[in-house]
């Protein structure tokens, strides 16, 4: 055996040879590429030990060979279970076929070999290994493997690929950029360029070049926009269009597209390699837009965007360039790549993405993946304590309550503090010992801790509340070095944990555990906002973890903030003695001073007295500092127009400094009705699912959408709205019409009343105002 190696898992899987299985799992190490051979592990399943002799027997006589051994593992339901071993993925598959057929209970069988090789064994992301090495092209492989968790960081290889292409999707161009390459594949004769162009003479030529050119430098990663679902997916179907195998992987392994049927999902296999693509991997790291389109997060973190003076019709720019103007077409294709290259910097996704793989084992290309996560975190302690895990519940499970929600009392108000709980529901799960294998034991224990809706949770058996300590003090510790990445992608994971318990596509759901959680959080608001009141204040909101104070008396920032800090501890105290005595528990409950707003709204539902819910707005002071916060608003939501959100935010401001808004009021409905606002009347709505599917319902964005496409066809230009997309449009006379094409004029009245009106009811009444009388007088001047 060579000495102990440190890596990082890139790509795993698991298949069958001819004398048993065989896992893969390609590393990333500080010595360049290696492959891991694993030969013989076996494939189980759990069953009943009291259908032993059924099952055995059965499996017998369908000809499927396995070892049944009983290590004293028992399911949720106490019940004693055996393991049944097979030599083989397909003998494990036709079991646990067989087995369901005949009624008979299976568990843990959906866990693929090579993913419980690694939770068996504690191992996410990084990796230690010994093994018996050989050199080869390009790579090292190892066999006789042993393996265990390791903690190295890696530094991978990364390019950025990006491709351009026809609107039948024949290839043009390939932008390849990295550290040390910045080239351009080009189909066509050369020509002079700044950009570092490699021409091609056609699109089998571009394929093979794509193909050596990853060869060549060897990335770990490949990054793109819509890489997996239209680049990398566009590339693999032109290569099967020409009866060519595009080996992309390492060690000249091919590269595989699967699509799942139900959903349109692509994935792409490129073993040794892992495709990321930017759009999935900033929404995993919970990132925002109004549109994830490259030009739109581009502009938004980078302050710059593409390389065309006509972004809305890029495609026909592309197809002009292609025909006339290469070297400018290749320079686009550069620039995008190193659009995503500087996004993937900027954000440090890739930091991110390696720590929520160290954290949980996922894949580095895994979007979502919660309920897999929980798994792997999870299930190796279970089976440490002689537990299997259950199946997932029978039609989806029932619903669990959600957050707390308080009535709100509407008002224009002046100093408000917001108090926020620190990660409530995990410091629950830790205070309350909320656990799944917790809820199984503690039915049985006289001294449990009650639950909600039935539950009573062990004081000495649990997991959970200790893995949530844990990445609560690496969170701190992150905080305290200012890792952005690493304390989100710690807080994604925690804040997941209750989710998935409440979840029915999780197999430790249970109503009880996620009950547990969010009912208590309901106790926890209620009972807070009794102690902050009990103090001389007034609560006039709560949501979920949040409570809005009212303060009494006048107040400044320091003051106020005083007090905050102040009212928190007592909570906290309260909650420490009260949990202490009655329930003999730690509390882990944090109250938090979080902002002070000097003027806060809580506006009505529109058209009734009642409070809203989840919508307010405020000037909170920081360091002497305002800002405008607006929260459900209009300013904050993609469906309305610049207008509104303009009008918005100047008019609230005037009203939150006590002056009168009356006169901005009159000028903004003046300039809208005289035509100098129209550029800030367009909405623009994102299309949901493609033009064809939306039959019973026509919304405006769907009407506008189609008549673009119809002048679209007219022109001869390529349909841009048939497969989802955004598109401008604007309300006129004739009902919506796209932007580009607007023929008829602009409804102003609808503005006034859908956009205007709106806004300006919210706030209005509370400093006495009325925006139709104001309108009114107004209007009749037109």
């Amino acid at each position: 055996m060579n000495a102990i190696e440190q890596g990082f898992i890139l790509t795993r899987h698991s298949r069958d040879r001819r004398d048993g299985t065989e896992i893969v799992y390609w590393l990333c190490t500080p010595q360049g590429p290696v492959r891991l051979l694993l030969s013989g592990e076996r494939p189980l399943l759990m069953v009943p030990v009291r259908e032993g002799e059924p099952c055995r027997e059965g499996l017998a006589r369908a000809g499927i060979a396995c070892e049944w051994a009983e290590p004293g593992l028992q399911s949720f339901d106490h019940q004693s279970v055996a393991v049944l071993y097979f030599p083989t993925i397909a003998a494990h598959r036709a079991a646990a076929q067989w087995l369901g057929a005949q009624g008979v209970t299976v568990l843990e069988d959906d866990l693929r070999l090579h993913e419980r090789f690694l939770i068996s064994r504690f191992i996410r992301g990084a990796v230690e290994f010994v093994g018996q090495g050989r050199q080869q092209a390009g790579y090292r492989q190892f066999t006789r493997v042993r393996l265990r968790p390791g903690h190295w960081q890696p530094r991978f290889r990364v390019l950025s690929l990006d491709i351009e292409c026809s609107a039948r999707g024949e290839l043009y161009s390939i932008g390849l950029y990295g550290e040390r390459l910045a080239r351009v594949l080009m189909i066509g004769q050369p020509e002079p360029a700044d950009t570092d162009i490699r021409w091609l003479e056609d699109e089998v030529a571009l394929l093979r070049a794509l193909e050596q050119e990853l060869g060549d430098h060897d990335p770990d990663l490949l990054i793109g926009w819509n890489l997996v679902g239209f680049d990398l997916k566009l590339i693999l179907q032109r290569a099967a269009l020409h009866g060519l195998q595009l080996r992309l992987g390492r060690g000249g392994e091919g590269a595989f597209l699967r699509e799942q049927s139900q959903t349109g999902q692509v994935f792409v296999t490129l073993p040794g390699r892992v495709a990321i693509d930017g759009i999935d991997a900033l929404k995993t790291a919970c990132y925002q837009f109004d549109s994830f389109s490259l030009e739109h997060v581009a502009q938004a973190l980078l302050g710059r965007g593409k390389q065309t003076e006509d972004v809305a019709n890029r495609l026909a720019a592309i197809q002009r360039d292609f025909c006339h103007n290469k070297p400018k077409l290749a320079a686009y294709n550069l620039e995008d790549c190193r659009l995503v290259w500087d996004i993937f910097e900027h954000t440090r996704l890739l930091d991110f993405l390696r720590l929520r793989s160290q954290l949980t084992g996922l894949e580095l290309d895994r979007v979502g993946g919660s309920v897999a996560a929980f798994t792997q975190v999870y299930l190796p302690h279970l089976h440490r304590a002689g537990f299997v895990a259950p199946n997932l519940p029978a039609g989806g499970g029932l619903a669990s309550p959600g957050g707390y929600v308080m009535d709100s009392r509407p008002g224009l108000y002046r100093h408000v503090l917001v108090l926020d709980f620190k990660s409530l529901y995990p410091s629950i799960i830790r205070t309350f010992k909320i656990d799944p294998l917790g809820l199984v034991l503690g039915l049985q224990e006289e001294d449990a801790i009650p639950g909600f809706r039935g539950g009573r949770f062990s004081r000495r058996h649990h997991f959970l509340p200790d893995i949530i300590e844990g990445l609560w003090r690496e969170r701190d510790q992150a905080k305290r070095e200012r890792d952005g990445p690493r304390s989100q992608a710690i807080k994604i994971l925690m804040n997941s944990f209750y989710g998935v318990l409440g979840s029915g596509g999780c197999r430790f759901y249970d109503t009880r555990l996620a009950s547990s959680i969010t009912l208590r959080g309901h106790e926890i608001m209620q009972q807070s906002a009794r102690w902050i009141e009990g103090e001389g204040h007034e609560v006039i909101y709560g949501d979920t973890d949040s409570v809005f104070v009212l303060l009494e008396g006048e107040h400044d920032e320091a003051s106020a903030s005083r007090e905050g800090r102040r009212l928190a501890a007592r909570v906290n105290d309260g909650w420490r003695e009260q949990l202490a005595g009655e329930l003999q528990l730690e509390s882990f409950l944090e109250l938090q001073f979080e902002s002070y707003f000097a003027r806060f709204l809580m506006p009505t539902i529109r058209g009734r007295e009642q409070g809203s819910k989840k919508r307010y707005a405020g000037l909170r002071l920081r360091n002497g500092e305002g800002e405008l916060v607006f929260k459900g608003m209009e300013t904050v939501r993609s469906d309305w127009t610049p207008l509104a959100q303009q009008f918005q935010t100047e008019l609230y401001r005037l009203v939150f400094a006590d002056r009168d808004p009356s006169d901005f009021i009159r000028q903004t409905l003046a300039r809208t009705l005289a035509g100098e606002r129209d550029a800030d009347l367009v909405y623009r709505k994102r299309l949901r699912r493609p033009l064809a599917q939306y039959v019973k319902s026509q919304p405006p964005q769907v009407r506008a959408a189609r008549l673009a496409d119809e002048h679209n066809a007219r022109r001869g230009l390529p349909l841009r709205y048939q497969h989802k997309g955004v598109i401008r449009y604007l309300i006129t006379v004739n009902g919506p019409e796209p932007e580009e094409y607007r023929r008829s004029a602009i409804d102003y009245q609808h503005y006034i009343d859908r956009q205007l009106k709106p806004v300006a009811d919210a706030i209005l009444p509370f400093a006495g105002l009325s925006f139709d009388a104001l309108s009114g007088k107004q209007l009749g001047l037109f």
